[in-house]
């Protein structure tokens, strides 16, 4: 999977492969997920067809894993954990036994993820990534793990985006429009393991918030290919030449679905909404510029 983890994650309509026995479960309920997660899959996977993959071949094997500073295999592992999350609420609201919705959850997450990778293996551009199934396994067991020892997502991979100088250089990579640069351009994403304090340290402070998190970030800059920089791109134009090198970020972060709230609506906004890093002030450190001070991060 390249460049289409974010798409995933807000496109993704939930689904379970799901027999279920339970006397509770409601079956209207059920039916409306499996008749609407089967749909979004096709529909997924005709859509990337024709979007992504255009040359299909042979199927072949492709090793990305250094590609990017890492950027493509966090996203992975954040897209996992969050379509399984999104999973397991929808199968919950349908009365699934919890432990359930738990594994099937995770099992809907790397399921949609690996039929996205196998087209990744026919394709010419790209290939199958072990990499990438590894960070989508890391993703899914991220989110198993935490709902089976704490019943809850107290660490969540989150994404946030601003526009970079670099997509001008490589339009054809790093996207020629604002509708593709924020899917492409790894340069303007961030992301970020946010952690929710109270559940985590402050489990008997009555002043913290229930929704306050602290987020870590990491981003890359310069890089205007995976592996090194070209020096001119396809048009045979001339590309300056850029310091490759690694962000870290340390900001406040909401965990949305934290928010107390009676309304079902803002319920299930928040549930999707919440994969996006909460704009707030925060530090930055590279090896360029040191620390530096941002009163925005996003």
């Amino acid at each position: 999977m390249k460049r289409i983890t974010i798409l995933t994650v807000l496109a993704f309509s939930l689904a379970s492969c799901l027999t279920a026995q339970d006397t509770n479960v409601n079956r209207k309920r059920l039916n409306t997920i499996l008749i609407g997660g089967g749909l979004s899959y096709t529909v997924s996977m005709i859509g990337l067809g024709f979007i992504w993959y255009e040359d299909l071949g042979k199927f072949h094997f492709f090793n990305d894993n250094d590609g990017w500073g890492y950027m493509d295999k966090l996203g992975h592992v954040a897209a996992a954990q969050h379509i399984g999350r999104l999973s397991m609420n929808s199968l919950a609201w349908a009365g699934v036994d919890r432990k359930k919705t738990i594994w099937y959850g995770g099992a809907t997450g790397l399921f949609f993820l690996t039929s996205v990778e196998v087209f990744d293996g026919f394709s010419e551009d790209w290939g199958f990534s072990i990499g990438d199934v590894a960070a989508n396994t890391l993703g899914v067991g991220a989110f198993i793990s935490q709902e089976l020892l704490w019943g809850e997502q107290k660490i969540l991979l989150k994404w946030s985006y601003s526009n970079s100088p670099y997509s001008q250089y490589r339009p054809e990579l790093l996207g020629s429009n604002g509708s593709e640069r924020w899917l492409k351009d790894y340069n303007g994403q961030i992301y970020w393991f946010s952690a929710n304090l109270k559940s985590l340290f402050l489990q008997n402070s009555s002043k913290t918030p229930e929704w306050l998190n602290l987020a870590i970030g990491y981003s890359i800059n310069g890089y205007t290919g995976a592996n090194r920089n070209p020096t001119e791109n396809q048009s045979g134009e001339m590309i300056p030449s850029f310091r490759r090198y690694g962000q870290i970020y340390f900001s406040p972060d909401i965990d949305l679905t934290r928010i107390p709230t009676q309304s079902k609506l803002l319920k299930s906004v928040f549930t999707v909404l919440n994969f996006i890093k909460v704009p707030t002030p925060g530090l930055e450190y590279n090896p360029v510029d040191g620390w530096r001070y941002h009163w925005i991060l996003f």
